[in-house]
């Protein structure tokens, strides 16, 4: 957690936030989706967090990509940008947020996976056979990712 959040729990507790952050889908070469499998709350999600005080959005997915899975992130194509109550979130720790997450999308990286004590597992997942268990915050960009690259799409990343 960034300290920045750290002393605004201080102030607010663990009443809701507004956190801007980013995540990435990384695409392999054989299309599937790279997903973490977090330690905190058992769900599985695309690596990202949150925003350091004057970091760019690209800067904080690219970071987040390197700390979450030692992988370089080459390439960066803005996918969608997700807000609302759906991105509303309780942490099983109870601090509660809203999240805005600007969503990327990467085909070119470079390193070996190594993941960090955030997750537990980690996998390459077709998009039409994502693990049931999504992070709840998770769910609205993989509705979006399945529809826009899904089965009844046309690829194009």
């Amino acid at each position: 957690m960034i300290d920045y959040v750290k002393e605004m729990r201080k102030v607010v507790g663990t009443s809701p936030l507004l956190l801007c952050g980013a995540s990435v889908i990384i695409f392999n070469k054989d299309k599937k989706v790279l997903m973490l499998h977090r330690s905190d709350n058992d769900c599985w999600c695309f690596p990202g967090g949150t925003i350091d005080l004057g970091e760019s959005l690209e800067q904080t997915a690219r970071r987040e990509v390197l700390e979450e899975t030692n992988l370089t992130i080459i390439d960066l194509q803005l996918f969608s940008v997700f807000s609302g109550k759906e991105l509303h979130y309780i942490y099983p720790h109870g601090d509660e947020v809203y999240a805005v997450d600007t969503v990327y999308i990467s085909t070119t990286y470079e390193g070996e996976i190594v993941i960090n004590n955030e997750s537990k597992d980690f996998g390459f997942f077709d998009i039409n056979d994502l693990p049931s268990n999504i992070n709840p915050p998770t769910i609205p960009v993989t509705r979006e990712l399945k529809r826009q690259f899904g089965a009844n799409s046309k690829f194009s990343c």
